[in-house]
């Protein structure tokens, strides 16, 4: 009985009889074993896809029926089902089969006076009536509506039917005449109009009732007629007849071909009282505006559907809805003309890119083509996709790897804690198809790398400063001092190896008292057991003297050097070069002394090490964040130690490094930096600052 009425709705929309006949091998499909096999050995392949991409929709609508879905992810969940009635189905004659099959279901209802299913009802009028609507099959969707709003709404149902004052097939009646009437007067005066007519029903005045919160009185659609002529002359000649013939109802005209609506929209409107004196609207356009309103992007679904003036439903959906009018316009009319196997088009490629699967709980999930369980657990939640370690679809175990189907329930299997696979992220392993699935995992496993440098870090900062003794130090302080944001940064750049562990030894550690007096201190060594004299520096003609680099201009080998004897401080080694070391010669030249490097610059000891000095360098660069931790950089990788750091809080306070008091100065977003590195050879250090120059902000590096 229910295959019976399904086919007589087909013949009604015109389908051909190949059509009705298909709706009977669907439902012969519960009585057989194997129903995909023997349709396809009786009838071919073509109508054993249709069987079992009907059949196997009507398992997916009726598990979501029954689904408990939260009411804020109703609106989501019933757009999905929407898109999925046209992406799951690779033959549009499914969605065809099921609009019908749907309506056959309400009209059994309505007659049997059985109560329907509210769910049933609520996905009828929210799936497969906007479903009709946007196909352009308008006798199945005003059923549609008004059946769904009889079961949902009985009330209102009953209220606006009683006060209509006349059964649908008297309203039928009534514009039937006057489309007959107006008909005839065109053709009368030479107009070839074609006029088309259909009473308002019932559930469409309902929603213009509450969505202009209208009395039924001022609703004056509720009998409309449509003119449709060949050009846009005619359109205003057609409404001069009209106001002729009729009297119009002020305030109730719309010139929408001057005027067009935003979405293209064009057309006459206007509401006149008809030969019984009751209210009829009109429109009145051309072909080619006609077909833009019926066929064009969306156009006319938005408009009704949506609200154009705060109409109740839900807003059309951009790009699909484009695909979907471009399939109405070059799909369904074929469609409902076939006589032979359904021949794919261009029309459904558009919705081959997604599928449509559910959780256990019968909510639908969007995802890519070819996407795998870990794909699906990653839509539902970053956390799940984290911990997801097994999979069920439809209730068996599956590899990770597998691609899913459309209309296929996917049950993830988690651990309780954990993290993805590096596998996952090899492409040859198939494990994930979705980009943004593939970006969570490598955000995991960066986030889990800068934990464990950092936790490096932490750990060789903490024996540090057991080892020194300072325990008590407050680690955030520390960073600060070291010109660090956080702690966490000052770890981070350490486990990098990036950060000398040395700056906070020189930090930690008070610099040594310098020797006090007023008469020049020689300390002589035994010949025996000279030592290389302090700084690596001879003093010509004298075994051995306390010498001092001079912090002025920190002289490093190959400098060229000279000695200025001082007054309790030994022998000052200053750069020749140096503007206080030409100060001091002028004024007191008998204190100076012939000076020279020991050893061979950049030679080591026994151990490996040699010696170094301290060398100031001025940095000036544009204000930037992380500049500070790129030059560092730099110096790492050059592996030379920064003794100290010396730059500026945006307030304008000093941040102090570990030696000296450095300064610098900040003017217009320029910064001027002071690093005091160590070096064995200063002749090396012209080549690293030219890599320092060419850090992005700096704009020149130099020995101060």
């Amino acid at each position: 009985m229910h295959a019976d009425g399904v086919a007589a709705i087909l013949a009604g929309i015109g389908a051909a009889p190949a059509m009705q006949a298909a709706s009977y091998l669907v439902y012969a499909g519960d009585f057989l074993n194997k129903p995909e096999e023997v349709v396809s050995k009786a009838f071919g392949e073509s109508y054993a896809s249709l069987v079992m991409h009907t059949r196997r929709l009507v398992q997916i609508q009726r598990a979501a029926r029954e689904a408990q879905v939260h009411v804020a992810a109703r609106a989501e969940q019933t757009e999905r089902v929407r898109k999925m009635l046209l992406a799951f189905s690779r033959d549009l004659r499914v969605v065809l089969l099921r609009l019908a099959s749907r309506l056959q279901t309400l009209r059994f209802f309505a007659l049997s006076k059985l109560p329907c299913p509210q769910s049933l009802a609520a996905e009828s009028q929210q799936v497969f009536a906007p479903l009709a609507n946007r196909l352009g099959i308008w006798q199945i969707k005003w059923e549609l509506e008004d059946l769904s709003f009889r079961f949902l709404q009985p009330q209102a149902y009953r209220e606006i039917a009683g006060a209509l004052d006349e059964t649908r097939v008297g309203r039928e009646q009534s514009i039937e005449a006057a489309r007959s009437a107006l008909q005839a007067d065109l053709l009368a005066q030479g107009i070839a109009a074609q006029v088309q007519g259909r009473p308002k029903h019932l559930y469409s005045i309902h929603k213009k009732m509450q969505g202009k919160r209208l009395e039924l009185a001022r609703v004056f659609d509720l009998r409309a007629l449509r003119v449709v002529v060949p050009a846009v002359a005619d359109c205003y000649a057609v409404l001069s007849r009209l106001h002729e013939l009729y009297t119009p109802v002020d305030g109730e005209f719309d010139d929408y071909i001057a005027r067009p609506k935003p979405n293209g929209y064009q057309s006459l409107h206007t509401v006149v009282l008809g030969a019984d004196g009751r209210p009829v609207e009109v429109q009145i356009r051309t072909a080619a505006m006609h077909e833009h309103a019926e066929h064009g992007v969306a156009a006319h679904w938005a408009y009704k559907e949506a609200g154009a003036r705060g109409y109740a439903g839900v807003v059309a959906a951009g790009d699909f809805e484009e695909q979907v009018a471009q399939a109405r316009k070059s799909v369904l009319r074929q469609l409902l003309a076939w006589e032979r196997d359904f021949v794919e088009t261009d029309a459904q490629a558009v919705f081959d890119d997604r599928i449509y699967v559910f959780t256990p709980q019968a909510s639908i999930v969007e995802l890519t083509a070819g996407a795998t369980a870990i794909d699906f657990a990653y839509a539902v939640h970053t956390d799940l996709g984290h911990r997801c370690r097994g999979a069920k679809v439809d209730g068996a175990m599956v590899p990770l790897n597998t691609a899913l189907k459309s209309g296929q329930t996917v049950e993830v299997t988690a651990a309780k804690e954990g993290g993805p696979s590096l596998d996952w992220l090899n492409t040859e392993l198939g494990y994930l198809q979705s980009p943004r699935s593939r970006t969570k995992v490598r955000a995991w496993f960066n986030a889990l790398a800068q934990r464990q440098t950092a936790a490096r870090g932490r750990e060789a900062v903490e024996k540090l400063l057991q080892r020194e003794g300072k325990t008590a130090v407050k680690l955030e302080d520390l960073a600060g001092r070291l010109g660090f944001k956080t702690a966490d940064a000052l770890f981070e750049v350490v486990g990098k190896d990036e950060f000398s562990l040395r700056n906070i030894e020189q930090l930690l550690r008070p610099p040594a008292p310098e020797p006090d007096g007023d008469e020049l201190l020689a300390q002589r060594r035994s010949k025996a057991g000279a030592t290389a004299p302090r700084g690596g520096v001879l003093v010509v003609g004298v075994d051995s003297l306390l010498t001092n680099l001079a912090r002025c201009c920190r002289p490093a080998p190959p400098d060229a050097i000279g000695g200025y004897v001082t007054r309790g401080k030994g022998v000052a080694i200053h750069r020749i070069d140096c503007g206080n070391f030409r100060q001091m010669a002028a004024q007191a030249a008998e204190r100076l002394i012939e000076v020279e490097w020991g050893g061979r610059p950049g030679a080591t000891d026994a151990k490996g090490t040699g010696a170094q000095y301290p060398v100031d360098v001025i940095v000036e660069s544009n204000e930037r964040q992380g500049l500070l931790r790129d030059v560092l950089e730099v110096f790492s990788k050059e592996k030379m130690n920064v003794a100290a750091v010396n730059t500026q809080t945006p307030k304008g306070g000093l941040r102090a490094g570990v030696r000296g008091a450095l300064k610098t100065a900040h003017s217009d977003h320029t910064i001027w930096t002071n690093f005091t590195v160590e070096v064995a050879d200063s002749g090396r250090l012209a080549q690293v600052l030219r890599h320092v120059a060419m850090v992005s902000g700096v704009r020149s590096a130099r020995r101060k």
